[in-house]
C-alpha cells in the first residue's frame, strides 16, 4: 500500500495542510484519509498504535505508523526540494521536534476556523482520497 496521510477532516489547519502536501507531492504517492472516515477505523482492526484521539497527523507506511512531528518529516521525503530537507530533521529526538508540533496542535482550532465544509478536490487528486 502506499503511505497513507490520516489528518482531522474537520480542521482548518488539516486541510490547508493536505493541500499543501498535494500541491507539493513530487511523485503523487502519498494518499489520504479522515481520521473520522472508515478506512481508518478498518485499519485500527489490523494495525497498533493509530489514536483514536484527533490531535495528532499520522502517517502510516510500511506498516510503521508515525505520529506528530516524525510523520511530518516523513511526508516530507517525498515532498519537492526545498521542502524534501525537513526529512533530515529525523533523527531529532521526538520531544524536542513534537514541542512546537504540540503548540501548534493545541492552538489549531483558535487560530484555524473549523471546516464546515469539504474542499472538493480535483478529479486527478480525487483517487488519493479514501473514504
Amino acid at each position: 500500500m502506499k503511505p497513507l496521510v490520516l489528518y482531522d477532516g474537520a480542521c482548518g489547519l488539516c486541510d490547508r495542510a493536505v493541500r499543501f502536501i498535494l500541491r507539493h507531492d513530487a511523485r503523487g504517492l502519498l494518499l489520504f484519509a479522515p481520521l473520522q472516515g472508515e478506512t481508518v477505523a478498518r485499519l485500527r482492526a489490523t494495525i497498533v498504535g493509530i489514536p483514536t484521539n484527533l490531535s495528532s497527523v499520522v502517517l502510516v507506511s510500511d506498516g510503521r505508523v508515525l505520529l506528530r512531528s516524525k510523520a511530518m518529516m516523513h511526508i516530507a521525503w517525498h515532498l519537492r526540494w526545498p521542502w524534501r530537507a525537513l526529512y533530515g530533521l529525523r533523527w531529532m529526538p521526538s520531544f524536542i521536534a513534537d514541542l512546537p508540533y504540540r503548540l501548534v496542535a493545541a492552538l489549531r482550532h483558535r487560530l484555524f476556523a473549523p471546516k464546515n465544509t469539504c474542499t472538493l478536490p480535483s478529479p486527478d487528486e480525487r483517487a488519493r482520497f479514501l473514504p
